[in-house]
């Protein structure tokens, strides 16, 4: 399920569940905005050499499953994740601001998943994706 990497110092097989959710967990991440966010939390983790293992935007809240090397710690990497997309979100969608006070659209919270298997994690990310779809 992940994949074993190395770099210059290390082998490793990393994988963190990370769920972020826009401020008061309202639900603006539809059509072309979720379509975006996609694309942005993509681009973001392959100019990092980060895998993507599995995601899913929902609504009101997002999961990334993904690989980030040993060296980078993970709030560091979920502080670039939330940060690069609240600044092209609001340049993309101005009225964004109008339903995400404050400056920026994420909740300062972010939740992760331990002593999982990934491919438990793998499942319950793609089962959230069809019960939203069937909404």
């Amino acid at each position: 399920m992940v994949d074993i990497a190395s770099n210059r110092n290390c082998v490793y097989q990393t994988a963190y569940h990370v769920v972020w959710c826009p401020k008061d967990r309202r639900d603006v991440l539809t059509g072309p905005a979720a379509e975006e966010m996609a694309v942005m939390l993509d681009a973001i983790c392959a100019e990092r050499g980060w895998p993507v293992i599995s995601k899913e935007i929902q609504p009101d809240h997002i999961h990334l499953f993904v690989s980030i090397p040993p060296a980078m710690a993970v709030a560091d990497a979920v502080k670039i994740l939330k940060g690069t997309t609240a600044r092209k979100l609001f340049q993309r969608h101005p009225w964004l601001k109008s339903r995400l006070w404050g400056g920026n659209p994420w909740s300062p919270s972010v939740g992760t998943a331990g002593n999982v298997s990934a491919e438990t994690i793998r499942r319950y990310i793609e089962r959230s994706e069809h019960v939203t779809k069937r909404r």
